[in-house]
Formats: C-alpha cells, structure tokens, sequence
C-alpha cells in the first residue's frame, strides 16, 4: 500500500516538475512574459455603420434640386401611421405635416401635444433642420416622443422633403454648392473686369496727379522760330522749316 501511495506521489511529483518545465520553456519561446511589439502597428479597422457610406461629403442643394416628390411620398408611407399630409388634415398620433416646411419648429399644429424636446427646440423647420430631423429625430431633439428610428440615405431624406414642400409650399431651395462656386468665380472675374480694375489709366477716368506728371514728362514738339525760305531766297516770317 505504501509503496504504490510513494510511487503515484513519485509520478505525480514528475508530472508536476515537467509541466513547469514546459511552461517555462514555452514562456521563453513565445515571450509570453514579454511580448513585443511589431516593428509596424496594424491599422485599426472600424466597421462602417449601415448607410454611414452615403452620409459623406453630400451637399443638400445638390440633391434638392435632384429631389423627386413622388419618389418621397411613396417613402414617406412609413409615416402615415402617425401623420396626415393633405390640408386640413386631422392630428394623430403626430401633428398634421401640411405646410410645415419654413414654420416654427414644434408650434405648426395648433392643439397637438409637442413634446418639451420640440416645442422648446426653437427655430424653424427649414430644409438643413429637417433633414437633421428626419435623419435621426433623438439625435436632432433628445426627448421627443417620436420614435421613429431615421432615414440614413441622405437621397430618402431629400425626397421626402420635396413631397412635403409639395403639399404645403416653403422657401426656395438653397443653392447647390457647384452653383455658388461658379457665381462667386463669376463675381470674382466681372470685379477684374470693371473699370479701374486692371493696371493702366482707363478712358473716362478721372487721370491722377501722378498719372498727369508722367504724361507731361514725354517728349513734346517744339515750335521753331526759325522762317522759312521763299524761292527767291528771303525769308516769310513765321515760316518754319
């Protein structure tokens, strides 16, 4: 009995002593207990949210002026759960939305319960606001008690802002940015071209004291006292060669 208990604890004694060893050796290898770091650092990779690829870099001009009303009612059907759109239209569960492009933000329709996030919001709903709101209504008034999740496609968004526009009216849309660019190049070059823009005197200009000098400074003829000489050989006073 006690011999084979001496031998097991022999055995077991052993396991242990190798499987340190092991570890030992593994840890030297790998530099478990010291890791290195790359001569080069990978680059950290971020997911991109969905629809986080069209938010970059779009102008809301640009695709107003591209915006389709019928393209934005048939999007704008996930609203009418809770909105009505045509002109007297009833209040549900949100306000009507006749009209709302260009008016106060949360004091359009009358009677309805704003919440505070809205109704103390301040501002109007113009075309940079509601396409904040209608991309993410927390985000734009944290509070409010819509909870509809947003539109990522900045094109949706648009869209739905035209056929909104479209039933009601509002405000003239803001340029494209293309569009402003080429008008201020054109302001630019028309100021280059006006009168008094370039170098040198201008026709019609009033001439200045130093423009003056540097005219009077040319050479001018001279008259001559000498006369001039008849045929016969004399002299008409006030005959110049």
């Amino acid at each position: 009995m006690d011999d084979r208990f001496n031998t097991a604890a022999g055995w077991l004694l052993f396991s242990g002593i190798v499987a340190l060893g092991a570890s030992i050796v593994s840890g030297m290898y790998f530099h478990g207990d010291n890791p290195e770091m790359p001569e080069k650092p990978g680059k950290l990779i971020v997911g991109a949210e969905e629809g986080g690829g069209d938010e970059a870099g779009y102008d809301l001009g640009t695709l107003l002026a591209a915006a389709d009303p019928a393209a934005g009612e048939k999007v704008f059907a996930k609203c009418t759960a809770c909105h009505t759109i045509n002109q007297g239209g009833a209040n549900g569960i949100g306000p009507n939305l006749y009209g709302i492009i260009g008016v106060p933000i949360g004091k359009h329709a009358a009677g309805f319960a704003y919440s505070s996030a809205l109704s103390g919001h301040g501002g109007v709903w113009d075309y940079a606001n509601m396409d904040k709101w209608l991309e993410n209504p927390r985000g734009f008034a944290n509070g409010t008690k819509m909870s509809f999740a947003g539109l990522s496609k900045p094109e949706d968004r648009a869209n739905v802002i035209a056929y909104m526009k479209a039933n009601g009216g509002g405000p003239e849309y803001p340029a494209p940015a293309a569009q402003e660019a080429a008008e201020g190049a054109e302001a630019v070059e028309g100021a280059s071209d006006a009168p008094g823009a370039g170098p040198g005197p201008v026709e019609g200009a009033p001439v200045g004291e130093a423009e003056a000098a540097g005219g009077a400074s040319a050479d001018q003829p001279v008259p001559t006292s000498q006369s001039a000489t008849r045929n016969d050989g004399a002299t008409k006073p006030g005959e110049g060669n």
